[in-house]
């Protein structure tokens, strides 16, 4: 029995881990759906423009981005753990102060110091993740963060529907929303909780000449034998990068890594799914849906969202991260058409299952992958400020979609955006077909050697 426990994964321990920071994606996924329920009642409150909208509804990623910029150089310092915890104590004073705001500066001011929370918190999460996990399962624990996220948005979606059938419409034009908005306080408090139990990434423990801390947590998630064949690999490869720093990055071989990471990063936002996230209500409104049936539409989304993502789960590790993410792209190419051929007539219900096609194909492709693979492409030295590049482009295009969305459904109609979105899904299967490469079932160190310099 011995031998068995020096040799095998501690399959309990580090899945307890990986859900320990995937609840990062508890906060991604109420912020990402809290807004849609709450928005149409601030609209008509506040008497917004579309821009004005846009703005309260993409004003976290604004903090978002400063929070996802600094968060490599800091767990970089820190630790992976120790900033995490700070990304849920800002996330969790942000919800309580969003639900208290008066004008739509201090609401934009209160998303903003979320956002900042959730940046520290997001690129990180995954980061940790593929840090401690086997190689073997990496995929299925870091889609663990994707999971939860997806969790958090059907969760809130059903109490954004209790809340608008709990009064009449007035008393949600002054109350509800404040409550849609607070309650995000409660995943931001179990995040920390979790967090309490969690130990340091043992990567960064040993880069940091934590050697022995490091070993122990090595031998809790992988057996003695397994710890000291990680203890090899990754002490070479630390040896290795001792004097590097973050300009090898811009320098041939890492900068094609950064390249296709932020690729991934703009892919995982151009897709379209934020659009149904931030504005389902408004969308399904528009397609004909009312007398808060949208709300019940809207929540059917999440219910979807998170089943395949569950099933995706079970693929990444096997189907491989490539093969999905081009399926996936081809399938939200084919929905994406057929949505914008659906606004316009009476064909509710068709352009409903439409919606759950496309949300289908994004929770196994394009949703949780690129936040797997972007920690996977770099070393442990830059794993963290490198993730937290791309990740500011994914928060960069989230600012984005949640900015103008409003504006072209004005402007352009239902059709006509999901069209643009459509040709967003044929130039993400072009970029993943032709760049980016397979790394299911590798080491970490030894996708790092993929992208190092060729010797001449």
């Amino acid at each position: 029995m011995a031998k068995e426990n020096n040799n095998q994964t501690h399959w309990g321990f580090v899945t307890l881990i990986a859900l320990a920071a995937g609840m990062a994606g508890l906060l991604y996924g109420y912020d990402t759906s809290c807004i849609s329920g709450a928005i149409g009642f601030l609209k008509d409150l506040y008497h917004l423009s579309p821009a004005m909208e846009g703005l309260i509804t993409s004003s976290i990623m604004i903090g978002g981005v400063v929070g996802v910029g600094f968060s490599g150089f800091l767990s970089d310092r820190f630790g992976r753990r120790k900033i995490l915890m700070i990304g849920a104590i800002l996330f969790f004073f942000a919800a309580l102060l969003s639900a208290f705001t008066r004008t739509p500066g201090e609401l934009i001011t209160a998303r903003i110091v979320g956002g900042l929370g959730i940046g520290l918190s997001s690129a990180l999460a995954v980061t940790y993740i593929s840090e401690v996990a086997p190689a073997n399962i990496r995929g299925t624990l870091s889609s663990l963060y994707q999971l939860l996220t997806t969790i958090g948005i059907c969760v809130t979606y059903f109490v954004n529907l209790t809340i608008v059938n709990l009064h009449s419409y007035n008393w949600t034009l002054f109350h509800g929303w404040r409550w849609m908005l607070g309650i995000g306080s409660l995943p931001a408090l179990l995040f920390f909780i979790a967090l309490l139990f969690a130990p340091e990434s043992p990567r960064w423990l040993i880069s940091k000449e934590k050697v022995e801390q490091g070993f122990n947590i090595l031998v809790k998630i992988n057996g003695v034998k397994g710890a000291q064949d990680e203890m090899t690999t990754i002490a070479t490869a630390i040896r290795r990068d001792r004097n590097s720093t973050l300009a090898k990055l811009f320098q041939p071989g890492l900068r094609r890594a950064l390249f296709i990471g932020i690729f991934l990063a703009f892919c995982n936002q151009s897709a379209g799914m934020n659009v149904i996230m931030y504005y389902g209500p408004t969308i399904f409104k528009m397609a004909g849906f009312g007398g808060n049936s949208e709300f019940m539409a809207t929540a059917g989304v999440g219910v979807v969202n998170m089943l395949a993502t569950i099933i995706a789960t079970t693929l990444i590790d096997k189907a491989g991260r490539k093969p999905l993410m081009m399926t996936g792209s081809v399938l939200m190419t084919l929905f994406s058409l057929a949505i914008a051929l659906m606004f316009g007539g009476n064909s509710g219900l068709i352009l409903l299952f439409c919606v759950f096609g496309f949300v289908i194909s994004f929770a196994f492709s394009m949703g949780p992958i690129p936040w797997i693979m972007i920690p996977e492409l770099f070393p442990t030295y830059l794993r963290a400020r490198a993730s937290g590049i791309c990740t500011v482009i994914l928060w960069g295009a989230n600012f984005a979609v949640g900015q103008f969305t409003p504006m072209m459904l004005s402007a352009w109609g239902g059709k006509m955006t999901f069209i643009f979105f459509m040709i967003m899904n044929i130039i993400g299967f072009l970029g993943v077909w032709k760049f980016v490469p397979e790394t299911k079932d590798k080491p970490l160190e030894e996708i790092e050697s993929y992208f190092m310099p060729k010797a001449k």
